[in-house]
């Protein structure tokens, strides 16, 4: 007999970030909670391409990058019509964070949280709960 479909497929998450390690400590700390499919994508390009193929449900995005900004993406991102959680991540001053999060609920994104970085492991565990929750209609 095959229950596979008595159980949710895992959370898919995204996360963009142009520094190499904090892509891999992310994605470590998230698989560290559970069965979650990680994908890391370094640039907006390669992030818009993971997200139009896997439409992960969760969006973890830096804001400072260089080529395609994280606020550029989340635009890009909006116009692709993306419906998955939004959680926004920068080492910038806490008014660009809030700026950006008001630009991205404008644009349409649903928007978790924006924090600064580090991004504390209780903090991710929170947000990866919160997205994992269905949303009300």
């Amino acid at each position: 007999m095959n229950d596979a479909g008595n159980h949710p497929s895992p959370l898919r998450v995204l996360v963009l970030d142009d520094d190499a390690f904090m892509l891999s400590l992310l994605a470590d700390m998230i698989e560290g909670f559970g069965p979650y499919q990680v994908d890391c994508a370094a640039d907006g390009q390669s992030a818009l391409a993971m997200l139009r193929a896997h439409a992960p449900q969760l969006l973890i995005c830096d804001l400072s990058m260089p080529d395609m900004d994280g606020i550029e993406f989340l635009r890009e991102a909006a116009e692709e019509s993306y419906r998955g959680s939004v959680v926004l991540l920068s080492g910038v001053d806490s008014g660009v964070l809030k700026a950006a999060e008001r630009l991205a609920l404008a644009h349409g994104l649903a928007v978790l949280d924006a924090l600064p970085k580090p991004l504390s492991r209780p903090a991710l565990g929170s947000l990866l709960e919160r997205a994992a929750s269905p949303r009300p209609v």
